[in-house]
This record gives C-alpha cells, sequence and structure tokens, in this order.
C-alpha cells in the first residue's frame, strides 16, 4: 500500500504529497498523520500540495479533516502550494475549507507555523521550568 511521507522537523511535522491523491491514500495519510501527531507531540503540520493538479471534491473535505484532526490534536495546520486550477476548482465545489490556514509557498507556510504556534513553544518552557523546579524541591526532602 503506497503511504506518504511524513517529516519531523522540530516541533513541525512535514507533508509533502508528491503522488496523485486517491480516496485510500488521502484516508491512511489522514490517519497516519493523527498518529504522528499524538507520537511525537507536534505543534504544527505543514501539508504540501504544489504537485496537485487535480482536487475532487473528497480530497478537498480530507484536506479539511487533516487540519480539523490537528486541531484536535493541539497541532496548527498550513496548506502550501495550491495550484490556480486547484484554487478554482475548490471554489467551484463550494469547499470554503473553514479553519484551513494556507500560505503561498513553503517558506511563508513555515513562518505562519512558527507565528501560530509561539504560545506552544513558551508553555512547553514553562512547563520544563517548572517540573525542573519540582526536581530540586523533590531532592531537599
Amino acid at each position: 500500500m503506497d503511504r506518504i511521507p511524513i517529516l519531523r522537523m522540530g516541533q513541525f511535522l512535514i507533508v509533502s504529497i508528491q503522488v496523485d491523491m486517491h480516496d485510500r491514500l488521502a484516508l491512511t495519510l489522514q490517519a497516519d498523520l493523527a498518529a504522528r501527531i499524538s507520537q511525537t507531540g507536534a505543534h504544527g503540520v505543514l501539508l504540501d500540495i504544489s504537485s496537485l493538479e487535480v482536487v475532487d471534491s473528497f480530497i478537498g473535505r480530507m484536506i479539511s479533516n487533516i487540519a480539523g484532526t490537528s486541531r484536535v490534536l493541539d497541532a496548527e495546520t498550513v496548506v502550501v502550494g495550491i495550484q490556480p486550477a486547484v484554487a478554482i476548482t475548490l471554489v467551484e465545489l463550494g469547499l470554503s475549507l473553514p479553519g484551513v490556514r494556507t500560505a503561498l509557498n513553503i517558506e511563508k507556510g513555515m513562518a505562519m507555523l512558527r507565528e501560530a504556534t509561539a504560545g506552544f513553544e513558551e508553555a512547553d518552557a514553562a512547563g520544563r521550568n517548572s517540573l525542573s523546579e519540582c526536581d530540586d524541591d523533590s531532592a531537599a526532602l
């Protein structure tokens, strides 16, 4: 069975779709990505669809579902590289993709993810610091 690679870069997961998407592959990607977010504790997902020349209503809904699933798992999603023909098709199909952030390219998408997850980094650092203080307190006992 085909699988789309999910790469980890720091606190982000990067998914670059380089093959024609079919329904089974989209469902597998959604499940794989949810599992990886859960395993890694990633705070952001960059979904690069620049190689997709055609997106039907099912694939459009799957992109929206992936973003929704990521949000539930405490990760922001940015979709990058939407081709003009794909954007036109999504609008013609009436798919507005609510809650899906988009950026023109990977560089802008990564900047958007960094900005959106800046609070996560501060919270993680505060959590680590409070754990360190607890360790120090327990050592004094």
